[in-house]
């Protein structure tokens, strides 16, 4: 356990020394850790913390989740709910598809080791997207899009991979049985995050101590998560239910603009750490993979994951050109290029059942996938939003606020 504590120290102290270099070097924040974790790895400083699923799911992303759906504001969203919901859904099982194919013939990997690895891959990260959105000073229409896709589509993929494991096991999977995960997945999520919400906001309004409010804050975050993983709901589809539902009704726990300060200034605080935890131990685990045996279906790996989420942007937002409010073509490539891999498709990668055929090369492969989302999406993205008018020149590498 001391250990454990002297790790996470010198983790943060790396954080905070790594935050102020890429902000010098106008680089991105999330990159510079990978790399950082990468040269510590090479030298063989290995901390005592692992990148494990449960790290990820149970740890790290909760209060990442719960800080971007707080800010998140119902009159921005509902105009564009539909959409974001095709996206999620369709858009998922399309590139998932087409990923799955294309790894099954050009690769030569079995059907289910395709399709798990199409699954895992197609949703993208909700950390990794939210993060370098942020970064790059993003604000309007696009970061909705983007950052409220990529918390959506946990559903979907979560459904999709429980499917995917059952096969593997030598389940059968019928059709009213992956209706009823469909509905415990993305029903109870959705149901957990309500409910937590719902006593925290009972509660809070019965207290102006802002540390006690505070405290309410981070049970909704966690409390949802982990309620929702414990009944087989979606976790991230519960701690972003709760946060919409706090940040939009929470009066009672924001009434006095101080107490307002001090929540944000925690979770802004709360997501840098998570963020600075999860892509160094990204870098490090990206150092110690082995890609020499898998470099072939790691570059065709690559080309479909770009390939799908083309496959899945373009012709879903084809369906709204006649709305009110089409998503434009500069905003659609945006969409596509913006659509980043990270510690999602990992903690899936690392929870692959034992007996999935090729399991350590579709672990691999993910690692592969992530680093190339992460180096070559990562320092372009930023360059095309300002090509492309969305953001300012001054505003490329702002940090993590």
């Amino acid at each position: 356990m001391a250990n454990s504590i002297e790790h996470l120290g010198a983790l943060l102290l790396v954080a905070a020394v790594v935050a102020i270099l890429t902000r010098k070097l106008h680089v991105p924040y999330s990159v510079g850790l990978v790399a950082t974790g990468m040269c510590l790895a090479l030298f063989s400083v290995e901390p005592d913390i692992r990148l494990t699923r449960d790290l990820i799911f149970s740890t790290l992303l909760p209060p990442l989740i719960f800080e971007a759906a707080m800010v998140l504001r119902w009159r921005e969203l509902r105009p564009d709910l539909l959409l974001i919901v095709a996206l999620a859904t369709v858009g998922l099982v399309l590139a998932a598809a087409l990923t799955a194919a294309g790894m099954h013939w050009l690769a030569g990997w079995s059907w289910l080791a395709a399709s798990l690895f199409g699954i895992l891959i197609a949703a993208t990260d909700p950390v990794s997207v939210i993060a370098l959105f942020k970064e790059a000073g993003v604000r309007g229409r696009l970061r909705i899009l983007v950052e409220t896709e990529s918390l959506f589509n946990d559903g979907t993929a979560a459904v999709l991979f429980a499917v995917g494991a059952a096969l593997a096991a030598g389940q059968a999977v019928t059709p009213g049985l992956f209706g009823v995960w469909l509905l415990q997945s993305i029903g109870g999520g959705i149901l957990c995050g309500a409910l937590v919400a719902r006593v925290v906001l009972a509660l809070a309004n019965r207290t102006d101590d802002q540390l006690v409010k505070l405290t309410f804050t981070t049970i909704a975050a966690y409390g949802s998560f982990l309620l929702a993983e414990h009944f087989h709901g979606s976790g991230v589809l519960a701690t972003l239910c709760a946060g919409l539902l706090i940040g939009n009704l929470g009066q009672g726990i924001s009434a006095s603009a101080r107490t307002r300060v001090v929540i944000e200034a925690f979770w802004d605080f709360a997501a840098f750490v998570a963020n600075s935890l999860i892509f160094l131990l990204i870098g490090i685990h990206e150092a110690q993979q082995d890609f020499h045996g898998v470099w072939k279906p790691a570059l065709i790996a690559i080309a479909l994951v770009t390939l799908g989420r083309a496959a899945a942007i373009y012709p879903v937002c084809g369906l709204f050109v006649r709305s009110d409010n089409p998503v434009s073509l500069r905003q659609q490539h945006l969409l596509v290029w913006g659509g980043l891999r990270g510690a999602l498709a990992l903690a899936l990668a690392l929870s692959l059942p034992t007996n999935v055929p090729d399991r350590e090369a579709i672990a691999a492969v993910a690692f592969a996938v992530v680093a190339f989302s992460i180096f070559a999406q990562g320092l372009s993205i930023a360059p095309l939003l300002r090509r492309l008018g969305q953001i300012p020149s001054a505003q490329e590498g702002k940090p993590i606020q």
